[in-house]
């Protein structure tokens, strides 16, 4: 028994790119907050601080990839879209956007936490910059889990 998903007027949905760029939203607009706070007390250590700005904004482009992979796996003019390529597709999305949109989360409050100590005490930069990168990996992590997920949509065919 075939089912179909999509019609061939049909768009895909774009979950997880809807949901890493709500991440990366919260993590500049929370590290931008810490940053202009920050460069009140000390104006020269602004462009060093911006560095939870940058990593918060990467986040996009890891669900841009994954809406691109997925795009791309859904013809219906050339083929049939199954159930199973639906969930897989869905899974992928899903295992990228909230990944991206937890690691948001976590680069906005230790980027906005780690701005404010540094004007305070310089030596925990390379602290904050390793917390940061851990941060970032978790989104990392849910790119290269959605890329596998997204590749197993179109093994489930018998033909």
């Amino acid at each position: 028994m075939r089912l179909l998903l999509f019609s061939a007027s049909s768009e895909p949905p774009q979950l997880s790119s809807f949901l890493v760029r709500m991440g990366a939203a919260y993590g500049t607009a929370k590290s931008g907050v810490g940053v202009a706070s920050m460069g009140v007390m000390r104006p020269e250590l602004v462009m060093k601080s911006i560095v939870p700005v940058v990593m918060a904004g990467v986040l996009g482009i890891y669900g841009l990839i994954i809406a691109v992979i997925i795009s791309t796996g859904i013809n219906p003019k050339a083929k049939s879209y199954y159930l199973f390529d639906g969930y897989a597709h869905l899974s992928s999305g899903l295992a990228c956007g909230l990944a991206g949109l937890s690691a948001g989360m976590a680069i906005g409050i230790v980027g906005d936490a780690g701005v404010r100590a540094n004007a305070q005490q310089p030596k925990l930069f390379v602290g904050m910059i390793l917390i940061l990168i851990f941060a970032e990996a978790l989104a990392l992590y849910g790119l290269i889990v959605g890329i596998i997920l997204s590749s197993r949509a179109g093994q489930s065919r018998a033909e």
